[in-house]
């Protein structure tokens, strides 16, 4: 009787992952259709959801603008981001206070991973820079710097 409700779990298991999928349709998301916005905190910083959005379970896609010397301060997200460099050099740095002398340089075509609920801060500091951050939401993110 066991091996038949893991098996039936299996099974549920299998084609509810197959129903998600197939409500997924191919759809281009083209740059020009982005919708921008800039947040009162932060000057420089502008951002646009891609796919999903913050309080919406599921994968998201967020794509940042930040111009030269914007800075980011330490934050934490709820969920692990995995951030893909578009243009320009990030500067990261990882820790509660925002430290110039520990920042790493990402540059454009470059990945970075920054755990849940680990600081970093982001910052520009030699020109403009693009980059797309990947998650799963619901998601958040709270400032550390004190």
């Amino acid at each position: 009787m066991r091996q038949l409700a893991a098996i039936l779990l299996m099974v549920i298991g299998i084609f509810s992952g197959l129903a998600v999928a197939q409500s997924i349709t191919p759809e281009p998301i083209f740059p020009d259709t982005l919708r921008w916005g800039s947040p009162p905190n932060i000057p420089g910083l502008q951002a646009a959801w891609v796919v999903g959005a913050e309080q919406k379970p599921g994968h998201y896609i967020l794509r940042v603008k930040l111009s030269s010397g914007a800075r980011i301060p330490p934050h934490t997200h709820p969920d692990e981001r995995i951030t893909t460099v578009l243009a320009g050099t990030v500067y990261v740095g990882f820790g509660e206070n925002f430290a110039e002398a520990e920042v790493i340089a990402i540059p454009a075509g470059a990945v970075y991973i920054a755990p849940a609920n680990v600081p970093h801060s982001v910052w520009a500091k030699e020109g403009d820079v693009m980059y797309q951050e990947a998650g799963m939401g619901p998601t958040g993110t709270s400032f550390t710097e004190r």
